[in-house]
């Protein structure tokens, strides 16, 4: 059975396939575990120790092929050859700018809805794409293959679209509300609370 792989490392693996990608479009054609911790802000021996979870990939003598070890990351994420479709609940000013967002497409995932209940909004367009009605989800999630969606609602709102997001087939939700969300096991959620990043940057400041 193999270990599970701790939330942090897989953190580090978006990092270290970033960087990689830079390296690669320099020409780069190996680096050492101590230069790639370095570029990512860490050290050779948590790159050593985080890649250990799933293979052996340096030459001894001559490190890590710069090109193999990128797209063999972007496989171990999920973002090789594979495209996520996602949708976007809230067309607040958080959620357009997500859709706006042209880095993402880049990292596999693109956008085919945003969904509001506000009628103003509902038949507005956010970058290219229509405005739907939270009512018609379902559906939405249906016609579009959504796989992942992004929870951009009122915090008050948010439980009970996650429950819809859910019910509508959806196995991955990002929530950017300041909520705890309570949904089944084998879906996969994250939470970014951006009052509680700034926070730790007050505190950081306050405590040099």
């Amino acid at each position: 059975m193999k270990k599970p792989v701790p939330q942090a490392t897989v953190h580090r693996l978006s990092l270290y396939a970033r960087y990689l990608g830079e390296l690669e479009s320099q020409g780069e054609d190996y680096i050492s575990s101590e230069r790639l911790g370095v570029g990512v802000g860490t050290n050779g021996a948590q790159v050593r120790k985080d890649l250990s979870f799933f293979d052996r990939f340096g030459i001894p003598g001559r490190g890590y092929p710069v090109s193999f070890l990128r797209k063999r990351l972007a496989n171990i994420l999920g973002v090789g050859d594979r495209v996520w479709r996602v949708a976007v609940v809230g067309a607040g000013r958080l959620g357009a700018a997500l859709v706006g967002y042209s880095v993402f497409e880049k990292q596999s995932f693109h956008f085919v809805a945003i969904l509001d209940n506000d009628p103003a909004k509902i038949g507005t367009r956010v970058n290219g794409l229509e405005v739907s009605d939270i009512r018609d989800l379902r559906a939405v999630v249906a016609s579009e293959n959504v796989e992942v969606a992004i929870i951009t609602v009122p915090v008050y709102s948010a439980q009970q679209v996650a429950d819809m997001l859910v019910e509508a087939g959806v196995r991955a939700l990002l929530n950017f509300a300041p909520a705890k969300l309570d949904v089944s096991p084998h879906i996969a959620l994250r939470n970014v609370d951006l009052a509680v990043e700034l926070e730790g940057l007050s505190f950081h400041l306050i405590n040099r």
